[in-house]
């Protein structure tokens, strides 16, 4: 398990963490989520000890590891630029901890073998980096990483570089590769599908903080404040509450607490159809039904209907939903 205790971290006048406190359960897949800024890799890299805290500890299966240097806590990195060694094949870049660590070489080969079989690039050993595909080094880098057997695995960003149909690809594969190899994981990621399709635990982070930590669904179904909900899905407002579009009944007849609202576009999704409709006020509002639904009610651009809360998930709209932020510069310099 990873405890961090009342961590805190300036970078000069900017508060990249704020007495951040979360526990990592031994043998999952947790995801640090949030916006740029927010945080997260800045708590990854201390929890590596790539970082030092201001004040704070950290704790790796109960043993104090703050002052410990990176090389002494038994980790494993993968960031989002791959750091191949291109004169190795990849079978030595696999191979290279191992080979340090001085290692016999039987063991080392046995080793390689199994985690290149793992991560599927048992046809490629003898390949070099750039022969390989972005994904495929990336894998590479992964079974590096797991080479030296570390009780942690940290995850920073891994698949940022690649195009929206591999990263999909490979975040499917990661999860399959931790349920094979168990071996505790923190991955850092913006991505609200990435985080929500294959980690067991999300943090979610803002302004140097955790605001929720919990499973996807608890915090899609019972997110704590208004940017947890906003961040993890679409919502639309209605009056004072914050709803999810799928949470939003629509009407031919007006009923108590429903509001007013004139379609302003139909789209078809396939099984699903979005509706966009303008409110009285002035404002806004996304729908989203069934086919069936949209069928019944012949909706039209121009129509009148009528919208109320249908779901479980509503909250107060007490503050904007994802903050502006006017100046990113020191945002992005902390979480290099």
């Amino acid at each position: 398990m990873i405890a961090v205790e009342g961590i805190s971290k300036r970078f000069g006048d900017y508060t990249a963490l704020d007495d951040v406190s979360i526990e990592v359960p031994d043998g999952s897949l947790t995801a640090l989520l949030g916006p740029s800024g927010s945080g997260k890799s800045t708590l990854l890299r201390i929890i590596g000890g790539l970082e030092s805290p201001d004040s704070g500890r950290v704790l790796i299966h109960g043993e104090d590891a703050t002052s410990v240097p990176p090389q002494r806590r038994e980790i494993g990195f993968v960031f989002q630029h791959y750091a191949a060694f291109k004169h190795m094949t990849v079978r030595d870049n696999v191979a290279f901890g191992l080979t340090i660590r001085k290692q016999p070489k039987v063991q080392i080969a046995e080793r390689v073998d199994e985690l290149l079989r793992i991560v599927g690039l048992a046809g490629y050993a003898k390949r070099y980096p750039n022969q390989l595909s972005g994904g495929q080094r990336q894998r590479m880098a992964l079974a590096r990483a797991l080479a030296v057997e570390p009780r942690v695995l940290l995850l920073d960003e891994p698949f940022g570089a690649l195009d929206a149909k591999v990263r999909a690809e490979l975040r499917e594969w990661l999860r399959r590769l931790h349920d094979e190899v168990h071996v505790t994981t923190l991955l850092v990621t913006h991505d609200q599908e990435e985080a929500m399709s294959i980690a067991d635990h999300i943090a979610v982070m803002d302004n140097a903080r955790i605001e929720q930590f919990g499973s996807p669904r608890e915090l899609y179904d019972e997110p704590s404040n208004p940017f947890v909900m906003g961040f993890l899905g679409p919502v639309s407002q209605l009056g004072d509450r914050l709803v999810r579009p799928h949470d939003i009944a629509l009407g031919a007849q007006s009923e108590d607490g429903a509001l007013e609202a004139m379609v302003s576009r139909v789209i078809h999704l396939g099984f699903e159809v979005r509706v966009e409709l303008m409110l009285t006020t002035g404002e806004a509002v996304t729908a989203q039904i069934t086919r069936t639904e949209a069928d019944e009610l012949e909706l039209g651009v121009g129509d009148i209907v009528w919208l109320r809360s249908a779901g479980s998930t509503a909250l107060r709209a007490e503050r904007a939903v994802a903050p502006e932020r006017a100046n990113d510069e020191p945002l992005r310099a902390a979480e290099a």
